[in-house]
């Protein structure tokens, strides 16, 4: 059964990409992360879960991590560094009131007009990126 999401995350041509993040606990991000993206959780254990990945393109694992501690936003020198998703949408403001819904935060620094900070509910930041071509 196909799920629909706002949220696409198309894969580039010929590339698989792996993205591991460290958690608290690995159950509230990854169905945070799997309703947004329309993707199911393929496999999941104690400390761990991946959401599967469409054509095999993009792994998402959650690994569970003791002494999490969300990252800042924006960076400030000396504190813990961060990488985050952006995923592109063709309604901005639809995607975002869906991700709220979920669980995400609106950030309150915004740099972007075509681009919305959300905070997940792990506290780490991730970005809605209007598409222009959607």
């Amino acid at each position: 059964m196909a799920t629909t999401s706002p949220i696409s995350s198309p894969a580039r041509s010929g590339h698989r990409q792996r993205l591991r993040k460290p958690w608290a606990t690995t159950k509230r991000p990854a169905a945070f992360y799997s309703t947004l993206l329309g993707r199911p959780i393929g496999h999941e254990e104690p400390g761990t879960a991946i959401l599967a990945a469409p054509q095999g393109s993009i792994y998402t694992v959650f690994q569970q991590a003791k002494g999490y501690l969300p990252p800042g936003w924006p960076s400030v020198d000396g504190q813990q560094r961060m990488m985050h998703a952006d995923f592109h949408v063709g309604d901005l403001t639809t995607a975002v009131a869906d991700a709220v819904a979920l669980g995400a935060t609106v950030a309150d620094f915004q740099p972007q007009d075509h681009v919305r900070v959300l905070l997940d509910p792990a506290g780490r930041p991730f970005c809605l990126c209007l598409d222009d071509e959607a």
